[in-house]
């Protein structure tokens, strides 16, 4: 098993801080020191830039440090492979998920939970560049990001959902007197947006890019929650996936209105690394996903009705005939 050594330097680059790493590892900070600093007598090597405060790894302190993820990842994917022998499957699974797909992620997550009652699935809110880093880092065993950000060397890529933006808008703005708008229109709202490093917006800005358009946004928040509760005052309007609004409802005096002209989707789903084979944490979770999508194509839906949860699965990013 992997040496304790190695947990509290994996600790130490995550935390970067030696007090909040030894408090993760349940040690004391004179402990997770000396553990790192046998580790360099050990292995013959400057592991730890040094200063009165952590200031970074050497360029070998990162190379054991991508050692000690691999050699971490493969005992939980060990461990997960003996329980699965033995019957007795436990372990955890940590998925990071970009914001506007933490509502549809509950069937996924639901799918995991019906076929392994005894594993434990971690769900974390994060960016797609943070989702990214945290696979390729042995941290995470997936995420849920756009299809548009998946074309990434090294990583598999498996499609799951696909949905339609809608324009929600508060009482007092001129949008909630109508029932389409058009994206030319919708950008002459007062518009309330996810902050422009989250992926959703960016495929926002693309759509008005297309369109010649650059809407300013009078509030920006990288909360869903936050923008929500901004268009429930009444005074903005904002895009975002229906899905989200299946999850928490139509929050009261916001009006729902169908994006058109072009009608945009977008395409979510599941990314891992590229191993043969496949982890066993990897091989659940593209086994619940297939499930998933199998069962949103059964299901299809109404894509023409704003009510409608989600549309057919597509491309990312496609233009929807009217």
């Amino acid at each position: 098993m992997l040496s304790r050594k190695y947990r509290y330097l994996i600790a130490l680059a995550h935390e970067r801080h030696f007090g909040r790493a030894a408090a993760a590892c349940h040690v004391s900070p004179s402990t997770l020191s000396a553990a790192i600093r046998d580790l360099e007598q050990e292995l013959g090597v400057a592991i730890v830039e040094r200063g009165q405060s952590f200031s970074g790894l050497t360029v070998e302190g990162t190379a054991v440090l991508d050692y000690a993820r691999r050699m971490a990842a493969v005992e939980a994917d060990f461990r997960l492979h003996l329980g699965k022998m033995t019957g007795g499957l436990d372990g955890r699974l940590r998925l990071g998920v970009i914001p506007t797909a933490l509502s549809v992620v509950t069937a996924l997550s639901a799918e995991l939970h019906r076929r392994n009652q005894t594993l434990t699935l971690e769900i974390l809110s994060m960016t797609t560049d943070a989702i990214v880093r945290g696979v390729q880092a042995f941290e995470l065993d997936g995420g849920i990001i756009y299809t548009e950000s998946s074309k990434i060397e090294g990583m598999d890529y498996l499609p799951i959902w696909h949905e339609r933006h809608v324009l929600i808008a508060g009482s007092r703005t001129p949008a909630a007197r109508h029932e389409t708008l058009s994206w030319t229109e919708a950008g002459q709202q007062p518009l309330c947006l996810l902050t422009p490093d989250m992926q959703n917006r960016k495929t926002i800005n693309r759509v008005f890019d297309d369109l010649g358009l650059c809407p300013q946004p009078s509030l920006e928040t990288n909360s869903i929650v936050s923008l929500l509760s901004h268009v429930s005052s009444g005074a903005w309007c904002s895009i975002l996936p229906l899905s989200v609004l299946d999850v928490v409802g139509i929050p009261h005096g916001v009006k729902v209105v169908r994006l058109i002209e072009p009608e945009v989707a977008w395409e979510t789903g599941l990314i891992t690394l590229a191993r043969n084979p496949q982890p066993v944490g990897v091989d659940l979770l593209r086994n619940a996903a297939c499930d998933v999508l199998r069962a949103e194509r059964e299901a299809g839906s109404s894509a023409s009705d704003v009510t409608a949860r989600r549309a057919p699965i597509g491309l990312a990013a496609q233009r929807v005939p009217a």
